[in-house]
């Protein structure tokens, strides 16, 4: 199995060293891992169409028209994409095509990082994403997203935690885990991943494991 693991933008998400990180839970299961930190890599269809998993780590860029169509036609003829927090959807505000390729657009943290909250698993699902795993509590940004209504959602966190203007809404469940389809790939997404110190805590990491392994080709 190949993946392909690309970051950059904004710094503060840590991207170099979350892609270490994803880099070394990828290794541990037998991948062969490729890592650029330069969106160029995203140029050459036919190269891209040699990976089985592409990771994207990129926060608050802009893409060029045609990279985005080369992932969306990569992705749609098999090949995975799975990622976290801002750097998979929050990567290109202005690319509505990236959006509706990974299924959703984060457009606030309330109560900014060191926020306490819990991530609810959704008990329901069938998905071995979160087979066995329990709730479990995170001090970090609380991602709320616009989401695509076709995702699968697998696990969830409640709004408001932090207060605002929002807050007059009353109590709202905004995914935080979830899953989609794109032709004959597979999308995951974990909001999860400010910095790449969230993956120290064992529930965060094993739902990046099971997601990358889920997406694969």
């Amino acid at each position: 199995m190949k993946a392909l693991i690309v970051w950059g933008g904004w710094n503060g998400h840590t991207p170099k060293e979350t892609g270490e990180v994803f880099a070394e839970i990828l290794r541990e299961e037998g991948f062969e891992v490729t890592i650029s930190d330069t969106l160029d890599y995203l140029a050459d269809l036919d190269n891209l169409r040699t990976f089985d998993l592409f990771v994207p780590i990129w926060t608050m860029g802009e893409i060029d028209g045609k990279y985005c169509e080369n992932v969306c036609t990569a992705v749609a003829e098999g090949m995975g994409i799975a990622g976290c927090h801002g750097g998979m959807c929050d990567s290109f505000r202005n690319s509505t095509q990236w959006q509706f390729l990974t299924g959703s657009q984060w457009i606030a943290h309330p109560g900014n990082d060191g926020t306490d909250y819990r991530v609810n698993i959704v008990k329901t699902s069938s998905s071995p994403i979160v087979d066995g795993l329990d709730d479990f509590d995170v001090s970090s940004e609380q991602y709320y997203i616009h989401v695509d209504p076709a995702v699968n959602v697998l696990a969830t966190t409640t709004f408001p935690t932090a207060d605002g203007p929002h807050a007059a809404n009353g109590s709202v469940v905004v995914p935080v885990v979830y899953t989609k389809l794109w032709g004959e790939g597979r999308v995951f997404y974990n909001s999860l991943g400010h910095t790449y110190k969230i993956f120290d805590i064992p529930e965060a990491k094993e739902l990046m494991r099971r997601g990358f392994l889920w997406a694969t080709r």
